[in-house]
């Protein structure tokens, strides 16, 4: 990301930083909205029940985006004491993907519809480069958050599909140790081993099939 401004190509930058930031707004307030629906208005109380960017962007997260191209937001604060079904948990860890699931298909799908109406909106490369990155970088977000290590999404969820023996050791594991495995996972991609660009192409090979247009 900071070789686009080394490089001066001040439009591109805008353009992926605009991007990123709707994509990790949209991922957040899918949490919020989820929670309150399953009784925890705490996101609500936190002003987090927003798709204001300036709520859920974390300013060091941003700036590791811009310069490394890797961030991150604000989680939103929930409590489950307040959720009023067992599902809860992993609705609201699955919210957020999903959000990013149903951005990606309305982004592409509607550049598709201008494409075939002919508007001026999305014609030429800023907006073709514009919608699909778009699309691929909430497909990117999704996938990568259903990576059960961590503090990712998918930890929340995988237990929910486990026998109860092993979803306790899970737990127990990913709690000790599920933050070193995500860095470890984040150093290996650095180091050269193709991670992000294997869910990236991921995400690729999936566009294809979230367009209806």
């Amino acid at each position: 990301m900071i070789q686009l401004l080394m490089q001066q190509q001040y439009s591109l930058f805008v353009l992926i930083m605009t991007a990123l930031i709707i994509s990790l707004t949209f991922h957040e307030y899918g949490h919020g909205i989820v929670a309150k629906f399953y009784g925890d208005d705490t996101a609500e109380k936190a002003g987090r029940l927003t798709l204001n960017p300036l709520a859920h962007i974390d300013p060091v997260g941003l700036l590791m985006v811009a310069l490394i191209g890797f961030g991150y937001a604000k989680p939103v604060p929930t409590n489950p004491a307040n959720f009023n079904s067992r599902w809860a948990i992993l609705m609201v860890a699955a919210a957020g993907p999903a959000m990013n699931l149903i951005l990606a298909i309305v982004v592409i799908n509607f550049y598709q519809l201008g494409l075939q109406a002919g508007w001026s909106l999305v014609q030429g490369q800023g907006p073709y480069f514009f919608f699909t990155f778009l699309a691929l970088i909430n497909l990117l977000l999704m996938l990568f958050n259903l990576i059960p290590i961590g503090p990712l999404d998918g930890h929340y969820i995988l237990p929910y599909f486990l026998p109860r023996h092993l979803a306790i050791q899970y737990r127990y594991y990913n709690q000790r140790y599920g933050v070193y495995a995500l860095f470890a996972l984040i150093g290996l991609n650095f180091m050269g081993v193709p991670i992000f660009a294997t869910v990236w192409k991921t995400g690729e090979t999936l566009l294809p099939f979230i367009i209806f247009i």
